[in-house]
């Protein structure tokens, strides 16, 4: 019987036990929300800004100007200035032919030029190689013979006409007039072939000047060298490489706009590149695009200036956008109140106090903001980082949010 009641005793101490454990609720996990009515959110409202069409391209960079440089004579290459990636500007004497065998053909046409000018009766001191054909001294010459045989006869043939002259004396100075006529035609032929060797010997003299000059080669723009192709003491048939020169500021970017959206590129509009490796974005412009699609591939050839800066250079990869509407307004929402699962683009709405899942389709994206084309209407309000949220959950809305036009700042803690 006093066993009995002891086990009785027990039991109710630890019934009571049992119901005062019950009354006292567990405590919440660290961060949970505490406000009465439901899980406690952030929200945002979907708003309508400004924001850029583009169309995403990919290409390459290249040189602005790219010359395979080399010598327009043969010689013994003996200067040779630069080296690979040896900065140049335009003018600058690259490489140096040898010089001397082409100052001996100089001197050479010099002598043949100043001959033929004496043979003319011109100063060897003298640039200009007009000459009138009258003021040749043969023709001079041949001209006052002519001049004195024509007198002679007219005066014969006037004393013939009054029977003093005989016929013997007529004929010797017609003879003697046919004679001076055919000096002086001689002397004008010979007059216009020593001014045609003139000018055969100025053409020389100016090529061997020429080619002096071509002994040297010189920059054709501001560039770098890529490639170095001949050593020094080398000798060099005319036209073989010697150095391989780059223009990189600016670089042009090649890129390929499928068929579908080549209508819509223009001359002028704004290009945005991104390549691997490097987190910064850079900027250039379209200034060519091809008159004709590609048969094979439809695709539309367009390059772009872009300045160089920071790595870029030429032969990297380039991911870009072309910017074929700058301001093109659409439905935007702040990026962290989309979710990505299994491929499902949703956002987390409220209505009547509840989360309410619904499916979007997104569009543009920016920094701190994505363009929403289907599933929201402007003003609707989402819930900002809402992964965990499901439909029909009670949400009380703790703090407001920001909207998708503010600038991106972090969630309130």
């Amino acid at each position: 019987m006093r066993v009995r009641s002891l086990r009785c005793g027990f039991g109710a101490v630890a019934l009571a036990a049992g119901l005062a454990a019950c009354g006292k609720s567990s405590p919440p996990p660290p961060g949970a929300a505490r406000e009465p009515g439901g899980h406690a959110v952030t929200v945002a409202n979907a708003s309508v800004r400004p924001m850029s069409r583009t169309i995403s391209v990919t290409g390459t960079l290249a040189a602005q100007e790219r010359s395979l440089l080399s010598a327009k004579v043969p010689g013994r290459l003996e200067v040779l200035r630069v080296d690979v990636g040896s900065a140049v500007a335009q003018g600058d004497l690259l490489a140096q032919i040898e010089r001397r065998d082409y100052e001996l053909k100089l001197q050479q046409a010099a002598a043949a030029l100043a001959q033929a000018r004496a043979a003319l009766g011109l100063p060897a001191d003298s640039e200009a190689d007009e000459v009138e054909l009258n003021n040749v001294a043969a023709v001079k010459q041949a001209q006052a013979v002519l001049e004195e045989a024509a007198k002679n006869r007219e005066r014969v043939l006037n004393l013939s006409r009054q029977g003093i002259a005989s016929a013997s004396e007529v004929d010797t100075v017609e003879a003697t007039y046919r004679v001076a006529q055919a000096r002086h035609e001689t002397a004008l032929e010979e007059a216009r072939t020593r001014i045609a060797a003139l000018a055969q010997r100025r053409a020389e003299y100016d090529l061997a000047q020429k080619q002096l000059a071509d002994t040297a080669v010189l920059a054709p723009f501001e560039g770098a060298v890529q490639q170095r192709r001949a050593n020094l003491g080398e000798y060099l048939s005319a036209g073989t490489p010697i150095l391989q020169l780059v223009k990189t500021n600016p670089l042009r970017l090649r890129l390929q706009v499928p068929e579908r959206d080549s209508a819509r590129v223009r001359a002028g509009q704004e290009v945005r590149l991104t390549i691997d490796g490097d987190t910064n974005r850079y900027a250039g412009q379209i200034a060519r695009l091809s008159p004709a699609l590609d048969e094979q591939t439809r695709m539309l050839l367009v390059e772009a200036d872009v300045p160089a800066q920071g790595t870029l250079r030429p032969g990297l990869f380039a991911r870009a956008e072309i910017v074929v509407n700058p301001d093109d307004p659409g439905l935007s929402i702040p990026s962290e109140a989309l979710v990505v699962f299994a491929g499902v683009e949703k956002v987390v709405t409220i209505e009547s106090g509840k989360a309410l899942e619904k499916a979007v389709t997104t569009g543009r994206r920016g920094p701190g903001w994505v363009e929403i084309l289907s599933g929201l209407s402007p003003g609707e309000t989402v819930v900002l980082n809402p992964t965990g949220l499901r439909t029909g959950q009670p949400l009380t809305i703790q703090t407001a949010g920001r909207s998708s036009g503010e600038a991106s700042r972090p969630p309130a803690s």
